[in-house]
């Protein structure tokens, strides 16, 4: 069995991102505009007819998943492996708050995957236990699958399959508040990227 397609969907706008928080592992809330946010894209992704739906396990992640549920009627299993990155001592602090107490941080932490913040993870492990969850479901299931997860997780992850240096992954930009990535398969080992930051227009 292979998978051909991976749609890797971020969670919809929490109170962290609405306060410019920095979540990790934190279990931070959909806003009412996240909620609204999944609930309009989920028809979209729902579009894709994916063959099995995988969901980071903190609210965020289930509470978006579920807008895509209710108008596929899908199952969705959880997964641990695909939290956001662990950001250790900077959870729960601003961006301003981070610089003040280790500056220079923030710029070690985005110019390399290999950094991680004091007590966390860097971009690199996190991409490694995201892609255990695509080789499991690799042996698994044909057709498409679905990952809801989160922006750093996917960003990552697109750039490891992608099979990017790590000196070039700081070159793809974020993922917003409920938009997707999509891969095909390329080959047996190799991926290639369809659409990235995808989202809903306006009239959609």
């Amino acid at each position: 069995m292979s998978l051909d397609r991976l749609v890797l969907w971020r969670h919809g706008e929490t109170d962290f991102n609405a306060a410019g928080r920095m979540q990790g592992h934190l279990d931070s809330a959909l806003t009412e505009t996240g909620r609204q946010q999944a609930r309009r894209a989920a028809p979209l992704i729902a579009r894709f007819e994916p063959d099995v739906t995988v969901s980071s396990d903190l609210s965020r992640a289930r509470n978006t998943v579920q807008a895509f549920v209710e108008v596929s009627g899908a199952a969705v299993r959880l997964d641990k492996r695909l939290r956001e990155t662990h950001l250790g001592e900077w959870q729960g602090l601003s961006g301003a708050e981070v610089e003040h107490r280790w500056p220079g941080g923030m710029d070690a932490w985005r110019s390399s995957p290999t950094w991680a913040p004091p007590g966390g993870e860097s971009r690199l492990e996190v991409a490694e236990r995201a892609a255990e969850v695509v080789e499991e479901l690799d042996h698994q299931h044909d057709g498409t699958a679905l990952l809801c997860a989160h922006g750093g997780l996917i960003t990552a992850l697109t750039a490891k399959l992608l099979g990017l240096p790590a000196e070039l992954w700081p070159g793809l930009g974020g993922v917003s508040n409920c938009h997707w990535v999509v891969l095909k398969r390329r080959s047996p080992t190799h991926w290639r990227l369809m659409a990235y930051n995808s989202g809903p227009h306006a009239e959609d």
